[in-house]
């Protein structure tokens, strides 16, 4: 009876563990690769330790959409979106350290179906870890009433 109860206690212990993480919701509309890279990629890598170091973890939910679709397309000249030599020369590196963060911090991607229609871009031309959503406003909506905090990355 007495292993059967502590079995119990840290069964529920580790359920109250996992309720513990922090949310974030990043509101991704930037241009810039330099914010991509440090403020995204880096952030990201650097927030997840310091909330694993907590034993809390750290649930991300990116939501792409203003001038960030760029990023996340395999092959912009099939878009609207505007020519970027500098990352053009990077897009397969920056491609896989996105990917890496939903594979090493299961970072969830989010593209707005809306403005994917405005810069023509197809379904097909979106990195595979990417999921399409209706809208940015619908997925900031959920997120933040899924008690998500908003991190605005301009």
């Amino acid at each position: 009876m007495k292993k059967l109860l502590l079995v119990l206690v840290i069964l529920l212990g580790l359920l109250r563990a996992d309720g513990d993480a922090k949310k974030a919701v990043i509101d991704l509309t930037t241009s810039d690769l330099a914010k991509i890279e440090g403020r995204l990629i880096k952030g990201v890598a650097f927030n997840n330790a310091h909330y694993q170091s907590d034993s809390k973890g750290l649930d991300t939910i990116v939501v792409i959409h203003g001038e960030a679709y760029k990023f996340f397309v395999k092959d912009i000249a099939k878009t609207k979106c505007k020519k970027d030599k500098a990352f053009e020369a990077k897009a397969k590196e920056i491609h896989q350290k996105l990917e890496l963060l939903t594979k090493n911090y299961s970072v969830k991607f989010q593209m707005c179906g809306v403005g994917m229609k405005l810069k023509e871009i197809t379904k097909d031309n979106v990195v595979e870890f990417v999921e399409i959503i209706p809208s940015a406003m619908v997925g900031l909506i959920d997120a933040q009433n899924d008690g998500y905090a908003f991190v605005p990355i301009y």
